[in-house]
Parts: structure tokens; sequence; C-alpha cells
């Protein structure tokens, strides 16, 4: 149990700062409302009309669309470096790899396609 002692130490200053953190502020702090103070903070910028106002489906279609691009890479970048190590990918698998990772690219290609062709990245369509 002594070896544990240092820890305990830190765990219980860890949460005694956090503790501390948390509500010090909420005993000093002065607490003056002011019109300004109470108005939504909106990036900087006067907030103006309504918030509940719909966003276009081209927002979230670029979002998601970023999303799977993103995965996808996030596949890729794994068997570039796994290809070239040496402890990696055997070298009797690399072709077997290799093709499956050209059906990936090429998968991407083909989704870029139809999201091209149906007009997601041309914002000044109505």
């Amino acid at each position: 149990m002594a070896n544990y002692l240092p820890i305990l130490i830190y765990l219980i200053a860890v949460i005694g700062f956090a503790a501390v953190s948390l509500i010090l502020p909420h005993l000093v702090a002065p607490r003056r409302h002011t019109r300004v103070k109470d108005m939504p903070y909106e990036s900087g910028m006067d907030p103006v009309g309504d918030a509940r106002k719909p966003f276009d489906v081209k927002f979230y279609l670029i979002a998601i669309l970023f999303l799977v691009f993103d995965v996808e890479l996030l596949f890729i970048y794994p068997w570039a470096v796994s290809l070239l190590a040496p402890d990696g990918v055997p070298v009797d698998f690399r072709p077997a790899v290799f093709v499956v990772l050209i059906i990936l690219i090429a998968t991407l290609a083909l989704a870029y396609l139809v999201a091209y062709r149906k007009g997601v990245f041309d914002w000044r369509r109505k």
C-alpha cells in the first residue's frame, strides 16, 4: 500500500485543484448582468434573425462526404506505412493487399463521381 501513496496524494491534489478551480470563480467573481453580457455569442457578430433557421442540405452532404473520404484515408495511411516496414505486410501478401487497396480507391473515385454528377459540389445550382 505504501507504493500507492504518491499516486493517492497526486489524485487528491488533482481533485482538489479541480474543485477549487470550479468553485472559486463562483465565490469571487462579480455578478453584473448587462444587456451585452446576456446576449448569445455568435462568433463575434451581433445575432440577427432567428437561430432556428434551417441549414441547406448541401452543408450536411459536404460534411458526410468529408467524413467518408477522411475515414477512407485513415485506411490508406496504415497500409502505406506497413508496406515498407520490415515487420509489416509479408511479401507474399503484398499483391493481394495492393489489389484490395486499388478496389478501395476505385470505390472512392466512384463515390466522388456519383456525388459530382448529383451536383453536390455545385453551390450555385438552385
